[in-house]
């Protein structure tokens, strides 16, 4: 067995366990048709992994705190699916380019006061960015939550991540693209 196949089975064994906040049920997983939807809709791919856990586990209502977000379709809790959300998002970006949406960063979970767990879709480690938009600007609003989206999933098995009580007044790095990513190209 792979490490991605160990790290799915540890998920799927939590995610049958746990039940996050609001949610009463684990949903069902996604089919292909459903993942090939919601990639065209964002314009790029999901990471393996992520599709995974969408196709093998079930559309969200797993993971720390609230759980993820359904992919496509929200029926199942109050909260946006993740390409509603990652759409809305970057369509207010281009409105307020004081407050840009990074391309291919999806939103996957929501942590509560507009704070969200994000997958940079377009990085080939999938890192997981949070997305804190209480701070005074964007500059001070996107901090690199874990290198991977592997990582992030271990954090949350093993009781590890920031979010814990145990890890109360931990400081998680600024995310170093974010200038990069959201940089408006010159005119031609």
């Amino acid at each position: 067995m792979t490490e991605t196949e160990q790290l799915l089975t540890r998920v799927a064994d939590k995610a049958r366990a746990t039940r996050p906040w609001g949610w009463r049920s684990l949903p069902q997983p996604v089919d292909a048709a459903t993942v090939a939807r919601a990639e065209a809709a964002l314009g790029f791919r999901l990471p393996p992994l992520l599709a995974a856990l969408y196709l093998r586990i079930g559309d969200g209502g797993f993971g720390p705190e609230y759980g993820l977000l359904p992919l496509l379709d929200s029926a199942p809790a109050d909260e946006p699916a993740a390409v509603e959300q990652y759409l809305a998002n970057r369509a207010e970006g281009r409105e307020d380019p004081d407050w840009p949406w990074p391309e291919g960063v999806l939103p996957i979970s929501h942590w509560g006061c507009a704070m969200y767990a994000c997958v940079d879709c377009l990085h080939p480690e999938a890192p997981v960015l949070l997305f804190e938009p209480n701070a005074d600007e964007a500059d001070h609003a996107w901090y690199l939550d874990a290198p991977s989206l592997t990582a992030w999933l271990g954090d949350w098995l093993d009781g590890t991540g920031w979010y814990e009580e145990t890890n109360d007044g931990v400081d998680m790095e600024p995310w170093p693209d974010l200038r990069i990513r959201t940089a408006t190209p010159p005119a031609a």
